[in-house]
């Protein structure tokens, strides 16, 4: 999701995504379980741990999600912020963005709804000359950064996954998120060599917080790349909670999809 902010100072162009609203139901979040491994945290591999937060995930099936994420370049910073549900198993979910007033424009814009499934990323309300009863139909595997940052959020099954390639992790401590005890990791993960040309660095930075379950609760990454020749520092967060919701996903029939071209 590319917008265009312009003005004296300012960046021609910065991809945007997500910075969470609104506050995370304790008692319906993340906690629970009994896994001795994890309960030991302290004392047990953190990378093993870490690596296999994106297979516990999808052994909980599902959970609400927010993704934050917060880009800056040329003394520009820009949010957007995202919320929705996320099927693990599926890899399928519905995330509802609103763009910054700054950004939207003076007369604003409507909540972009994103679907995600596996290879494809769809959204609704564009903009950019798409006609508002239309989707947009996205590619994901055509994109250098594995989606990681193009499509407005970070889908979250792509955020678990990164962590795969965690490396040099380090346990910080204990913690609390929203009123349950969660342990934080510090580490990076490489990045698979199909989304690695799409940033300047190899591996990307993490703080990744674990419930007792060993269920990822929250995960903030910082990835940097090169738009138009101006660096861009990114830092994405996902939140994860309510792991067990219900999650509707219907993908836009083939004649919905808009398949005229999309003004930059």
């Amino acid at each position: 999701m590319v917008v265009q902010r312009h003005g004296a100072g300012r960046a021609g162009a910065i991809v945007v995504a997500a910075l969470v609203g609104g506050a995370i139901a304790s008692t319906a979040g993340c906690g629970g379980g009994n896994s001795a491994e994890v309960a030991s945290g302290s004392t047990a591999d953190p990378a093993a741990l870490v690596r296999t937060a994106a297979d516990r995930l999808v052994a909980a099936g599902s959970s609400k999600a927010t993704t934050s994420m917060e880009m800056a370049t040329g003394g520009t910073r820009v949010a957007i912020r995202g919320q929705g549900t996320y099927d693990f198993r599926h890899r399928t979910g519905q995330l509802t963005v609103v763009l910054p007033g700054d950004v939207a424009g003076e007369d604003g814009h409507r909540p972009i709804t994103e679907l995600l499934a596996p290879g494809a990323l769809y959204m609704k309300n564009r903009g950019a000359g798409v006609p508002a009863d239309k989707w947009v139909r996205v590619e994901t595997a055509t994109l250098a950064d594995g989606n990681l940052v193009t499509g407005g959020v970070t889908d979250p099954y792509a955020a678990a996954e990164l962590l795969r390639g965690a490396q040099g992790v380090t346990y910080v401590g204990e913690e609390e998120l929203a009123g349950v005890k969660v342990r934080h990791y510090r580490g990076s993960a490489e990045l698979p060599a199909k989304v690695a040309k799409g940033f300047s660095r190899g591996a990307v930075p993490f703080d990744a917080y674990l419930d007792e379950a060993g269920r990822l609760c929250k995960v903030r990454q910082q990835f940097s790349y090169v738009n138009q020749g101006r660096p861009v520092a990114v830092a994405s967060t996902t939140l994860l909670y309510a792991f067990g919701s219900a999650v509707s996903v219907r993908l836009p029939d083939a004649r919905d999809i808009f398949d005229g071209k999309i003004q930059p």
